[in-house]
């Protein structure tokens, strides 16, 4: 056994790890279909008019404006009916002084018709319309270009694609959009006693979680995760792991990161690289590993699920967000009062599992090793690590999963 040889405090990891985390530059192209959520690598411009001719906005009849200037509820302007034009028809009709086309929304203008009169403030034969309401010119059409004009630049590099977005690019006829790669995260399991879940559990072994809740929050956080073979508790077998994914972008493990006989994490990353930081204050979490080998980014979770799991949460999504040039992620969080007293551990900052009932917070958290301390919760209740102790009653803040 070898003891920590010191704690950071949870501000100080955070801001580690950001400080030397690195976005990736490389890009590709997405189709469009996939593109939901990616960040922009370049600036989009049009590269046509959106209406791509005048159209009409409104159901109704294609006029000259000035026809129905005199027109009113009183005094009903008479004009001859030459067509019809329908959504998706190329339009060959030409509107002369006292005719008019009956129009539909979203169809072409035909040529001399500056406005629509919408079907409300008509009556119509099968010949002729009249007009119970004036317009004015351009009223009821949408004009070529009115939404957006061929080289204007749409959407900004960086921006990331909501279906908004994704709508502007099929509106320009656009199929692929130029992204940044998500970032490929390898998430290496180690340990004896764990098992691969398709496998078959021997005496003194449980199956492995933790690499699929860290897949799970690299997968929600805009990563791509790819997960490795267990890896046993050997010091050779752990280098030799390390090296062979130096070529993702991060490289996760669970388990070994801690200070017992078997944990050779530490040493490997200090061999290999450098160890920015090894223990953080926090519980559940605090044989927490943050190292960098050939300018990447490891890290080295608990073993215990429930730890593992936090600081996936804690550490490992703002990294992959970060990587992703994705934002922060808001947090939803609601205040309510503690079912019963709960004590704290000083020094350590504690993400407390609660579940809510009734609007009042109730504690969850069996230990480390359970992973319904998670699944049966709600969202958690942070206590810094100077305070030991919250009262039964007292308001706290929860921040919902």
């Amino acid at each position: 056994m070898k003891p920590f040889k010191s704690l950071i405090p949870l501000e100080e990891a955070e801001k580690t790890i950001l400080e030397i985390t690195k976005p990736i530059k490389r890009t590709e192209e997405a189709p469009i279909e996939d593109a939901l959520n990616r960040i922009l690598s370049e600036d989009l411009v049009a590269n046509m008019d959106i209406p791509p001719f005048d159209r009409a906005s409104m159901d109704g009849y294609a006029v000259i404006a000035s026809d129905t200037f005199e027109a009113s509820r009183t005094k009903h302007i008479k004009l001859k009916v030459i067509g019809s034009v329908h959504a998706g028809e190329t339009c060959k009709l030409q509107i002369t002084k006292g005719d008019c086309t009956q129009i539909a929304t979203g169809a072409m203008m035909p040529q001399g018709a500056n406005a629509v009169v919408v079907i409300e403030e008509t009556d119509s034969d099968d010949t002729t319309v009249q007009i119970f309401k004036p317009v004015h010119p351009n009223e009821n059409v949408s004009k070529k270009g009115e939404d957006i004009r061929t080289g204007t630049k749409v959407l900004k590099k960086g921006t990331q694609l909501s279906p908004r977005h994704i709508g502007v690019g099929a509106a320009l006829g656009i199929s692929k959009l130029r992204v940044f790669e998500k970032p490929k995260v390898a998430i290496i399991p180690t340990g004896n006693e764990i098992c691969d879940i398709r496998g078959k559990l021997a005496e003194g072994q449980v199956y492995d979680i933790n690499s699929h809740t860290l897949m799970a929050i690299v997968l929600e956080n805009g990563g791509i995760p790819v997960k490795l073979d267990i890896i046993p508790d050997d010091r050779k077998k752990i280098e030799t792991a390390i090296k062979k994914t130096l070529r993702y972008d991060l490289i996760v493990l669970s388990g070994g990161s801690s200070v017992g006989e078997r944990d050779y994490l530490v040493d490997v990353i200090t061999k290999l690289g450098e160890v920015k930081f090894h223990g953080v204050q926090i519980k559940p979490g605090k044989p927490t590993i943050c190292g960098a080998i050939n300018g990447k980014v490891i890290l080295g979770m608990p073993g215990y699920p429930t730890a593992c799991l936090t600081n996936g949460y804690v550490f490992l999504a703002p990294l992959i967000r970060a990587m992703a040039r994705l934002p922060e992620k808001s947090e939803k969080t609601v205040k309510c009062i503690m079912s019963q007293r709960t004590t704290s551990t000083l020094g350590r900052h504690q993400f407390l599992t609660v579940r809510l009932v009734d609007g009042k917070a109730v504690p969850v958290f069996k230990e480390s090793g359970a992973i319904t301390s998670m699944a049966d919760a709600d969202g958690y209740v942070e206590i810094p690590a100077n305070v030991d102790m919250i009262e039964k009653d007292e308001e706290v803040e929860v921040k919902l999963f």
